[in-house]
């Protein structure tokens, strides 16, 4: 029998263009990948038959987070287990144990970062000897943001996000995420966005220059002012609250507010520690925060730790 465990960091997107749906369903996209410093933990453990399967354990503070992660073959990390199984011809099967602190359907790629995670310990403790690269190529099959949480630090996200490229980037950020009492569908999100541009004629998606700059030259203030986010509408009209909870951390001083990836979680963006303890400190007695973290990044992307 053999056990890995690996650490995998959630991802905030500091930028999301979103264009028209393909034929295929798919909405191309250009984006801006941060790991941070907010972690699930999967533990891989070998089985001697074929059967794959995951136990689930929040450590979130909002409760019933656990219940809303399948203990199936819904779960993205069983299916990433199934995947690089099928891929390599092992013939054994896995027991996944998951720790969950990333918020469940909160924009910050939850599901997809356990099911990199999973690749990780899998391909260790089957010794299938997969490089990171391969692995990449796997993740790609699996969702949009799973590549990148294998890669971590920043990167450019194209096609439907799971085209990585590295960004020249400078300095660490302070961050405030203000997590929402109930998750937010991203399937319902998108929908929500062809909605309210039906009709319409919607650019292809580019990531802002100003927004690249600001990292390149690790400026806090201008990459602030420089975050922007095409779902916003669309998550709003959905819960309209969270507009509430934007206004709270920009009257407290953030240098920048969106909303992650297709929400509700929030972020906002500090100068320092100290100014990310002020935010916090706001937000923590607004109605539509369930909880408030602090958090930095970048960080490096899933991480065997055993």
């Amino acid at each position: 029998m053999s056990t890995a465990t690996v650490r995998v960091p959630a991802k905030i997107n500091l930028c999301l263009g979103v264009g028209p749906v393909r034929e295929d369903g798919y909405h191309p996209l250009a984006t801006v990948y941060q790991a941070v410093d907010l972690h699930d933990e999967v533990r891989a453990t070998s089985r001697d038959d074929d059967a794959i399967t995951v136990a689930v354990h929040s450590e979130l503070d909002v409760r019933s987070e656990s219940v809303l992660v399948p203990e199936d073959d819904d779960n993205l990390a069983v299916k990433a287990a199934r995947l690089l199984r099928e891929t390599t011809g092992v013939m054994t099967g896995v027991d996944l144990a998951i720790r969950k602190v990333i918020p469940v359907a909160g924009g910050m790629a939850g599901g997809s970062a356990d099911a990199a995670a999973a690749l990780v310990a899998c391909n260790d403790v089957w010794a299938t000897g997969l490089s990171r690269a391969e692995l990449e190529e796997i993740a790609a099959q699996l969702g949009s943001d799973v590549p990148f949480l294998l890669h971590g630090g920043n990167a450019i996200g194209g096609g439907r996000g799971e085209t990585i490229s590295p960004v020249l980037a400078r300095g660490s950020y302070h961050w405030v995420f203000a997590m929402a009492h109930e998750g937010l569908s991203t399937k319902a999100v998108y929908a929500e966005f062809d909605r309210l541009n039906d009709g319409s004629r919607v650019p292809d998606p580019v990531v802002p220059d100003a927004l690249l700059a600001a990292l390149r030259a690790g400026d806090a203030e201008a990459l602030g002012d420089a975050l922007s986010n095409d779902l916003t509408e669309a998550a709003l009209s959905l819960r309209p609250e969270l507009q509430d909870t934007l206004e709270i951390g920009i009257e407290a001083g953030a240098l920048g507010a969106i909303l992650s990836g297709s929400g509700p979680t929030a972020l906002f963006l500090a100068s320092d520690e100290q100014h990310s303890l002020d935010i916090a400190f706001a937000l923590s007695s607004a109605a539509g925060c369930a909880d408030v973290v602090q958090s930095r990044g970048p960080v490096t992307g899933a991480r065997s730790t055993s």
